[in-house]
């Protein structure tokens, strides 16, 4: 006779589950014990491989994954402050794209957003401040 066993985690197949995973993986992560590392990988390959799968991260500039990030999330440009440890100015400068992204606030979206750093960390145009003021020149 055969015991039929069900997984706790199986392959992604809804935005729900993909919320659901997302939300025990940052609670696991938060209490991170060393008994929960294999279900912090695990749970980590599943929904990279939705993410992959489903996002087009990939398809966009770095400070509009930012926001539709936050968009998904619910967050505020004041939550980013928190989550970043920058002031209400470099934030606002940041979503505005007046400021780059640096080494430092790549590696705290990444975590927060549990999103690769290679996401941020791309190219993007910043509108100058000089032309903007000073019309084409």
């Amino acid at each position: 006779m055969s015991e039929t066993k069900t997984l706790k985690y199986t392959v992604i197949k809804s935005k729900d589950q993909y919320n659901r995973y997302c939300e025990i993986l940052e609670e696991l992560v938060t209490v991170y014990g060393e008994q929960d590392q294999e279900e912090i990988e695990l749970l980590s390959l599943l929904i990279d491989k939705w993410d992959e799968e489903h996002n087009s991260f990939y398809d966009k500039d770095p400070i509009s994954l930012l926001k539709a990030l936050m968009d998904e999330h619910k967050l505020k440009s004041k939550d980013l402050i928190n989550i970043l440890d920058l002031s209400k100015a470099t934030v606002s400068k940041i979503l505005n794209y007046h400021k780059g992204l640096s080494k430092s606030t790549i590696r705290k979206l990444s975590e927060y957003f549990n999103v690769s750093q290679e996401a941020f960390n791309r190219p993007y145009k910043l509108k100058n401040e000089v032309n903007r003021k000073h019309g084409d020149i």
